[in-house]
């Protein structure tokens, strides 16, 4: 006898382990131009952003997430739908294998090769961002397309230190601190004067000769 273990992976599987997913607040969607409306009601969007606010990068176990101070009302969203102010909480980033498959979210049967969460939560009405997770109006995520095209000099900045977080491991914060014998973490300048924490491993990598 053995026994057979199948895992069934991508959104189109989703509802099958969350109902929630084939309701009317499911996530992600496909987004049909054509289908869309127009609401005249809805105010611009405001986006405020202190980059100094910038505090931790790490490695969630499925992606990097770049986690900000929201004690205060240093980044905060406001407008379009919403109805008060929402801070900032992290920003995380989905990718695929291939370019053409890395975005939750599709557009009229395209998905990107990559997709930016920007999270936030409202602040107006909640006193936490653990608390505001729990209810429907309390976290408003911004989702942005990626595409490959030319060489961005702000994300390769986040690009460069991922090698150094290449297994899952917990938050940090200081000056200095050790995780790991091997392991050390630093607070480097996102960008200036932001802070931006990063984890660096000291392990000896041998390069092959002739390299």
């Amino acid at each position: 006898p053995f026994l057979l273990i199948l895992y069934v992976k991508g959104p189109i599987h989703w509802n099958e382990f969350f109902p929630i997913a084939d309701g009317d607040q499911q996530s992600p969607i496909e987004i049909k131009t054509k289908e869309v409306k127009y609401d005249s009601s809805l105010r611009p969007l405001s986006i405020k952003y202190d980059t100094s606010s910038a505090k931790i990068i790490s490695n969630s176990g499925h992606s990097f997430n770049v986690d900000f101070d929201d004690t205060e009302d240093k980044s905060v969203l406001r407008g379009g739908p919403l109805t008060g102010s929402y801070r900032l909480r992290q920003f995380h980033l989905h990718w695929g294998s291939t370019d053409d498959h890395g975005s939750e979210h599709v557009v009229d049967g395209v998905r990107y090769a990559a997709e930016l969460h920007v999270v936030h939560w409202n602040s107006d009405k909640y006193p936490s961002f653990v608390e505001a997770a729990h209810e429907p109006d309390g976290l408003a995520v911004l989702g942005v397309f990626l595409q490959i095209g030319e060489h961005n000099p702000q994300l390769q900045k986040i690009t460069d230190i991922l090698d150094s977080i290449k297994e899952k491991i917990s938050h940090l914060e200081g000056e200095r601190r050790e995780q790991h014998p091997k392991t050390c973490v630093y607070l480097l300048n996102f960008r200036s004067p932001s802070d931006l924490l990063a984890f660096i491993d000291k392990t000896v990598v041998k390069l092959p000769e002739g390299l």
